[in-house]
């Protein structure tokens, strides 16, 4: 492979361009008239707009990816996450045109995509699923039946779906009625298909996935487990690695019982599989779904393993073998990802619009910025509202946490409301610091952690970093004339104060 086109935006499509170039591989971007000044375009070594901002238009639209492919003599595609990434028509499309699809077979796609047949296929295998069917419901009254068999609550989910989306909780009868018409609506808009299951809802458990790789000389190995419970309808938002509910034994057999997946439906690449974990110490655990893709939270694995998950799977595509084996891996320290995303969380998480008037990414020892924003962005309602993963690493998982803390001190982003507020919320939680949380983390204790925030505190973070950023465009304008006398660095003051609670 020569020239790999990113089929794809944002920081994952920055995330492959580094990749590519430290692999010596040149690197194409895509992007739609929206995306015009964005820093994946920036970014690679070529970029070709591909149409107007809707992603249906752009970004969804398999013809104009594979014609910006013909037209820049790309030899390869790497869908990155969402989008097509998981779209076997798409894996069919790129081989077809003669290119090679970094990712899984299209028979491993259509496969785990299909989420009742996955279902199948895994108890097949012997592999535990969570209670409830292996194929569609007729509807609401067939639904019913089911729950009544298996013990409300239970999740109508979507059999196309993924990422939360179609996905509706019902405690009762009652209640089924409209979470399956809800689900049904939300499953044909997202995904074209309003097909609907069945499965039993288990209380506190915890979303705990295991990252796999598999070559396409028969190896196939995993590279331990990442704590996923910190969640919103659905929606990852924490995420760390190794997990706190997770020991030696257990991570062996979670990770044996990925790999029997994984195999299963002929995987090649990196791929993630997916459980939920009893609580208590019974260490049960059942199958949920298999990601064909790279994850969003993949930096956690890195940072523990020291792997390049998206190198390797550059070199699988490329024919390479598996250079590690991460059977005999053991996680080294702790990592966690906050996803920064363009979401109020004082306004019910609604995403939020506005242009990057001033950034300041933290660094330092341990620190990581998986970033596709930059200053003069604008943040619009055309995509996903992820706009950065801020990811951080220590020798302990205690460590980590009060590194997260101080990461978070540091990051400013103005112009825009993030779920920065949040994250800094969750990490000094006692539920979250103990390590006793599960999916339900959000339901039990967000109202009340947002709720108790210092409204004030919260009032003068913001107006702190106004203020930042009209400074951060006066130095630019006349730099002699800031901090001159006093020996401090410019800024340095303003950037201590902005925080959540200014008395810290």
């Amino acid at each position: 492979m020569k020239r790999v086109l990113i089929a794809n935006r944002g920081e994952i499509a920055v995330r492959v361009i580094r990749a590519c170039r430290e692999e010596g591989i040149e690197s194409v971007a895509v992007y739609s008239e929206a995306d015009r000044r964005s820093p994946h375009v920036a970014a690679a070594d070529m970029a070709v707009e591909i149409g107007p901002p809707p992603a249906a238009e752009s970004y969804l639209n398999i013809e104009r990816v594979l014609s910006a492919a013909r037209r820049t003599e790309a030899d390869a595609v790497h869908p990155g996450y969402g989008f097509l990434a998981e779209r076997a028509d798409f894996a069919e499309a790129v081989e077809a045109a003669g290119l090679t699809f970094v990712g899984p077979p299209p028979s491993a796609i259509r496969a785990m995509g299909e989420k009742t047949a996955a279902r199948r296929r895994m108890e097949e295998s012997g592999v535990s699923v969570v209670p409830g069917t292996t194929s569609p419901v007729a509807g609401p009254k067939e639904a019913a039946v089911v729950a009544a068999e298996i013990g409300y609550p239970v999740l109508l989910k979507a059999v196309a779906g993924g990422g939360g989306k179609g996905m509706r909780r019902a405690d009762s009868e009652r209640e089924l009625q409209g979470s399956f018409q809800q689900a049904t609506s939300e499953a044909m808009k997202a995904f074209g298909n309003g097909d609907i299951y069945v499965e039993r809802f288990i209380e506190h458990t915890r979303h705990v996935e295991i990252q796999v790789l598999a070559d396409t000389h028969g190896t196939t190995v995993h590279f331990g487990e990442r704590e996923c419970s910190i969640q919103r309808r659905h929606q990852k938002l924490i995420e760390e690695a190794p997990s706190p509910a997770v020991g030696p034994e257990l991570r062996e057999l979670m990770g044996a019982t990925a790999v029997r997946a994984a195999r299963a439906v002929g995987y090649v690449g990196a791929g993630t599989v997916e459980f939920l974990l009893e609580p208590g110490e019974s260490g049960n655990f059942y199958f949920l779904e298999m990601n064909t893709r790279i994850q969003v939270e993949h930096p956690v694995t890195e940072m523990v393993y020291g792997v390049d998950l998206v190198r390797q799977q550059l070199r699988i595509a490329a024919g390479a073998p598996i250079e590690a084996d991460g059977r005999s891996l053991e996680p080294k320290g702790h990592a966690i990802e906050c996803r920064i995303t363009s979401e109020d969380p004082f306004n019910d998480f609604l995403p939020d619009t506005g242009t990057i008037q001033y950034l300041n990414v933290p660094s330092g020892p341990g620190v990581r910025w998986d970033g596709g924003i930059a200053v003069g962005d604008d943040i619009g309602l055309y995509y996903d509202p992820l706009l950065a993963k801020l990811i951080v690493w220590g020798e302990t998982r205690a460590a980590a946490i009060g590194r997260m803390r101080r990461a978070l001190d540091e990051l400013v982003i103005v112009g825009v409301a993030t779920s920065q507020p949040f994250h800094r919320l969750v990490l000094e939680h006692e539920p979250f610091t103990n390590g006793s949380y599960d999916i339900g983390y959000l339901e039990q204790h967000g109202d009340a952690l947002l709720a108790a925030a210092d409204d004030a505190g919260e009032l003068e973070r913001i107006a702190v970093a106004a203020a930042l950023a009209e400074h951060q465009r006066m130095r630019i304008a006349s730099p002699q004339r800031i901090g001159a006398g006093d020996g401090r660095v410019a800024g340095s003051a303003w950037l201590r104060a902005a925080r959540l609670d200014g008395r810290r």
